[in-house]
């Protein structure tokens, strides 16, 4: 690739994009193009042909995609499938109308069965069943790949697709009502440690930056402390220096206890890899592999030509509250609700493929967790 070549990354403002494009500033890549969705709306076929065929765009990493946790994928299923599938459908079939010399698919290792081998390699995709709450989006993704793969054969184009990990990092997604596991516990932590230090300056600063289901900072304390408890903050007031008939406010008390509810058992193990990481993981990969050299591996049928990206490393959600509950100094209870979902009980991927290539990940998880609170106070 040369470093003036015109590469078009789709979705450039999301937590993956932002980071590919970033990774491939920082390597002195000067030609870099991105829309954001005012711009162009990408499930519109037309708008998306015009857009290829005005700009002509070398390389394209299609890093566009609707996400969310557990939560949003089990609700919004239609939409998960549907705007996934009219995403990837019009950016990979115009580059292939536009001679796009390479392309980037990312994916996510929902694709694998909910009862797969762990760690998981890419050659266990479609030998079982996959996880319920997130299946749209899976299946979505599972398409992409395959169409990625489909055109490679019958076309020639030069295709490739990649799986991440859960990843975290700048620019995530912190809204309760649809980020992943990760930022969504770190929001929830950081404002049950400014209840408990009773900083309604702080409390109404978050939620003027990122407002839950309409309630903003400029709410009355009911409305807010309302949200929060739907989102499982939980405040319980004893004061002994103010009367009872007095009526006093949750901010007025001297004694608050305040505790944090989380979805789940606290026991399926997840994996999470910083997004820095994984964009360096994609240029590294834009730059060194093509679809032929992963098609010379396969061994009969050319399947699987996927690769994981991952640290081959797990935690437990239980286990990772407690890591950012240390990180943020929240000193009050985290209980999980066991009539809620779990999810998969593990997704570890199985990152060789990637580490014989010669790439692994730099940063690790506590370190993570901390430059990633740093950027969330940032606002």
């Amino acid at each position: 690739m040369n470093k003036d070549a015109k590469i078009y990354i789709a979705g450039h403002k999301g937590l993956v994009g932002s980071a590919i494009w970033k990774n491939f500033q920082n390597k002195g890549y000067t030609n870099l193009i991105g829309r954001s969705l005012e711009e162009l709306d990408l499930m519109n076929q037309q708008a998306v042909a015009n857009f290829f065929e005005q700009e002509k765009p070398e390389y394209v990493v299609l890093a566009a995609a609707k996400v969310g946790g557990i939560i949003a994928n089990n609700t919004y299923r239609g939409q998960f499938i549907y705007e996934n599938l009219q995403i990837q459908n019009n950016v990979i079939h115009q580059s292939y109308v536009h001679g796009v010399k390479k392309l980037l698919f990312l994916g996510s290792t929902c694709i694998y069965p909910k009862q797969a081998p762990q760690p998981m390699p890419e050659n266990c995709l479609l030998t079982d069943t996959l996880e319920y709450t997130n299946e749209p989006y899976a299946i979505a993704k599972i398409a992409g790949l395959k169409m990625c793969e489909s055109y490679n054969l019958q076309y020639g184009t030069n295709f490739i697709s990649v799986m991440p990990t859960n990843l975290y990092g700048p620019n995530d997604n912190f809204n309760l009502e649809t980020s992943h596991v990760l930022p969504a516990m770190v929001r929830k932590i950081h404002l049950s440690k400014c209840m408990e230090d009773n900083n309604w300056d702080a409390i109404r600063e978050d939620l003027n930056r990122r407002p839950v289901e309409g309630v903003n900072g400029k709410a009355d304390e009911k409305d807010i402390l309302g949200i929060l408890a739907k989102y499982g903050i939980k405040t319980e007031q004893t004061d002994t220096e103010i009367s009872p008939s007095q009526n006093p406010t949750i901010s007025q008390s001297h004694d608050l206890t305040v505790s944090l509810q989380l979805w789940g058992t606290g026991k399926p193990m997840r994996e999470f890899l910083w997004s820095e990481d994984m964009a360096d993981a994609c240029v590294f990969l834009m730059e060194n592999r093509n679809f032929e050299d992963v098609k010379a591996e396969c061994e009969g049928a050319v399947v699987n030509t996927h690769i994981n990206i991952g640290t081959g490393k797990e935690i437990s959600i239980r286990q990772l509250s407690e890591v950012i509950q240390k990180e943020i100094g929240f000193q009050g209870t985290i209980n999980f609700d066991t009539t809620k979902p779990d999810g998969t009980m593990r997704k570890l991927t199985d990152p060789s493929k990637l580490h014989r290539l010669g790439w692994k990940h730099n940063i690790e998880l506590k370190e993570g967790i901390k430059l990633m609170y740093e950027h969330y106070l940032r606002g």
